[in-house]
């Protein structure tokens, strides 16, 4: 469930998008415009986002996605934080242009990566549009 915290808030969390991947600059041109920021209270362990992350890759490949620091993020999960709780949340552009996933520490005072997926509609094999 998605809950808007105060702490951190919007200009912590652009702070925090440094050169990590090189989704950053552009999540921080979307708060910067006006995008949604959503931070989770959940903390799954690193395996579980590091899977998400390195299927999500896998399937963005496979259909064509735009995507920036998706295959950084992948190896930076694989790299370093192993048996870490972590933390997720996302930014929303607001035009719906742009979806960020960000990856942070247990405590959130780390900002570990950042995934931007490209909203593009694709074809899917029965004909049918899939707007993502």
């Amino acid at each position: 469930m998605a809950t808007k915290e105060q702490s951190p808030s919007q200009p912590d969390i652009t702070v925090m998008l440094k050169e990590q991947t090189n989704a950053c600059k552009t999540a921080r041109d979307a708060i910067a415009a006006g995008g949604e920021v959503m931070l989770y209270d959940g903390q799954p362990p690193q395996w579980m986002v590091l899977g998400i992350a390195a299927t999500r890759l896998k399937r963005s490949l496979k259909i064509g996605l735009t995507t920036l620091g998706l295959d950084e993020t992948v190896e930076i999960l694989r790299a370093r934080h192993r048996d870490e709780q972590l933390r997720t949340g996302n930014i929303v552009a607001a035009n719906r242009s742009w979806f960020f996933t960000l990856y942070f520490d247990s405590t959130r005072t780390e900002l570990l990566a950042c995934i931007g997926v490209k909203n593009e509609r694709h074809s899917r094999r029965d004909g049918q549009k899939l707007q993502l």
